[in-house]
């Protein structure tokens, strides 16, 4: 950070810009009716890595099924899993869904209010713990995300790579310089705030920001070269075939995935990598089924192709149209459903792209 910027810096001045800001321009969200630790907890962990206009509505039906600690510490893993469905990222839920039992058990169903207790929590991080200890408790902890290394890599001058998980210590430091100690619930939201609607990553709305005469990039006209990122890895492309299976009684084929690793214990339409040899994509079907679950199948024609991406991967997927001529036999992780039986189970993005191509219910 520029020495002259910190040194520059009116930091009473800039709080009070910020926070009659936000008092006055916060938008209404429904995680902002009242201070529950417990929903607050919920928001944060679905706003990671998810927009807040995808969020709003599972976040109102997930706290209407679950309203409670209890509630979700009592709810099933696929009752949870299935009101998480096309969220993404579904570590998230599992991690959540156990650490809520952890609060149950250690903390009497009370959400933790010290750093050093709710850091224990599963999937807790340094953002989520600071997010919840400021806003849900008052207490003045730095939440940094993307939004606020946006805002004070421009606020402040800052050149460090906030790609670098090292970089994320020299803004907590900066918050923890500036945060309000009256409110540090409000001042962590308005600075995400702030990155959301008007610090933008591109084309900065800097005429609208109400701290742009404290801001170090407006004066030197950096704006848009802040924050240094570095650019992520290529993301790899993976071959999928899937194929959706029917038996004589109409009944489709569904598999539950590993309870480890990439959307652990959802479920999906069977599906296997393709690898590129003289084998089609049929022949490989049908040896690896009959070698992975004892299936027996016809593959009939392609019927369309998915591409799901992901951070660091994206699945290109040609779905398969079939008949399950045999089942050796169906096992907790192996199961043959009609379309109404199949509803609750949680499926990822992908496979639900392929619910409309199953048999109707008789």
């Amino acid at each position: 950070m520029k020495e002259e910027a910190k040194n520059q810096l009116d930091i009473q001045q800039f709080r009070d810009d910020l926070l009659n800001w936000f008092i006055a321009e916060q938008r209404d969200l429904p995680w902002r009716k009242d201070k529950d630790p417990y929903k607050v907890w919920v928001s944060e962990i679905m706003l990671q890595q998810t927009k807040v206009d995808t969020v709003i509505p599972y976040f109102n039906r997930f706290v209407e099924l679950f309203p409670t600690i209890d509630a979700l510490s009592d709810a099933e893993e696929e009752k949870v899993l299935k009101a998480w469905e096309g969220l993404g990222y579904y570590s998230r839920a599992r991690n959540l869904h156990t650490a809520v039992k952890e609060v149950r058990e250690k903390y009497a169903g009370v959400v933790p209010n010290t750093p050093a207790e709710i850091a224990t929590l599963r999937g807790v991080g340094p953002y989520t713990a600071g997010a919840i200890l400021s806003i849900a408790y008052g207490v003045p902890e730095p939440a940094v995300d993307g939004n606020v290394m946006r805002v004070l890599s421009r606020i402040l001058s800052i050149w460090e790579d906030i790609a670098k998980p090292k970089t994320r210590k020299t803004f907590e430091a900066a918050v923890r310089m500036l945060i309000s100690h009256e409110n540090p619930s409000y001042f962590n939201q308005a600075l995400m705030e702030l990155g959301a609607l008007i610090c933008t990553p591109s084309s900065p709305s800097c005429l609208l920001c109400p701290v742009r005469e404290h801001c170090q990039a407006f004066m030197d006209g950096t704006q848009g070269e802040l924050p240094v990122k570095t650019k992520n890895k290529k993301q790899k492309t993976v071959q999928i075939a899937a194929i959706i299976l029917a038996d004589e009684d109409g009944r489709t084929l569904i598999h539950k995935r590993s309870d480890k690793g990439l959307l652990a214990n959802l479920w999906e339409f069977p599906n296997i990598e393709i690898v590129q040899t003289i084998t089609s994509e049929a022949e490989q079907l049908k040896e690896e089924l009959q070698s992975l679950y004892g299936a027996t199948i016809e593959v009939e024609e392609s019927i369309t192709r998915i591409e799901h991406v992901f951070s660091h991967l994206i699945w290109q997927i040609t779905v398969y149209k079939g008949k399950l001529v045999k089942l050796e036999e169906e096992t907790d992780t192996l199961r043959k459903v009609n379309a109404r039986e199949i509803e609750p189970y949680p499926f990822p993005v992908s496979h639900q792209k392929m619910l409309k191509f199953i048999p109707e219910s008789e």
